[in-house]
């Protein structure tokens, strides 16, 4: 596979089926119930994803907030990204995304940033996680983690030494109010890295702090497709859509016409 690996998120059930219908070089799922704690069971095509060229990511429940000054949050957040970490390894992903959380209203953003750092350091000391955690950008909400630049620059402080890597989701950074045409050059001087782009269009307005997903082309976005091709050009890591799976054949065939 020559050129940008492109992909999209698919229904976790068959995944590689999934692939070979929207043609995909890259492919991201749940490994469990994404508004649950269960701990992922193996895979039943585990060994066959395994063994398949296409390059796996996996994302993380929705419900995980390492950040949280909740205790009952924060704990069984910590353990499910572990536990997420090794069956993501077990099927040979090359990456879990974390989204950055948040804390509460009255509560140190500091104290959120700190709870980031304690999981890795945690984690380092049994070995460290056996795949990458790659933390995403999120559209909004207040004392969010990873919504604006100068708090993931403050994150990145805590966390960048242990290899921690950078999911950047476009409809994301568009709804918080990022400039996308130079949000790849401020992310990668921060972090250094974007390990993989989530490249969505929005269905909101720039600003709008709502998390709502378009298809690339010939759907409802406000995103210029061609503004997203640069951000994918720009970002040089792996593409997957995140959009609306009726379209996401022909969002992939878009792309890899405008970048090789």
């Amino acid at each position: 596979m020559l050129g940008m690996l492109i992909g999209a998120h698919v229904r976790d059930d068959d995944p590689l089926t999934a692939v070979a219908e929207r043609k995909a070089d890259v492919v991201q799922f749940f490994l469990s119930d994404p508004q649950g704690w269960k701990a992922p069971k193996p895979h039943p095509h585990g060994e066959a994803i395994a063994a398949d060229p296409v390059e796996v990511f996996i994302h993380s429940p929705y419900l995980i907030n390492v950040a949280s000054l909740n205790n009952r949050i924060r704990i069984p957040s910590r353990k499910n990204v572990t536990q997420h970490a090794d069956g993501a390894a077990a099927i040979g992903a090359k990456g879990l995304i974390v989204h950055g959380g948040h804390v509460g209203a009255n509560d140190d953003a500091e104290t959120g940033l700190d709870n980031w750092r304690k999981l890795f350091e945690r984690e380092q000391e049994k070995g460290g996680f056996k795949v990458p955690i790659l933390i995403e950008n999120t559209a909004g909400g207040e004392n969010a983690m990873t919504r604006d630049l100068d708090v993931i620059a403050r994150l990145w402080d805590k966390v960048g030494e242990f290899g921690a890597g950078f999911c950047l989701d476009t409809c994301h950074a568009f709804a918080a109010g990022w400039d996308l045409e130079t949000a790849v050059e401020k992310v990668k001087a921060i972090t250094g890295r974007i390990d993989l782009v989530h490249l969505n269009n929005s269905r909101d307005e720039f600003g709008s702090t709502r998390d709502r997903h378009a298809n690339v082309v010939e759907g409802e976005g406000t995103i210029d497709p061609e503004v997203l091709v640069e951000v994918a050009r720009a970002a040089g890591a792996p593409v997957v859509v995140e959009t609306p799976a009726e379209g996401q054949a022909t969002d992939i065939a878009y792309l890899r016409e405008k970048l090789g």
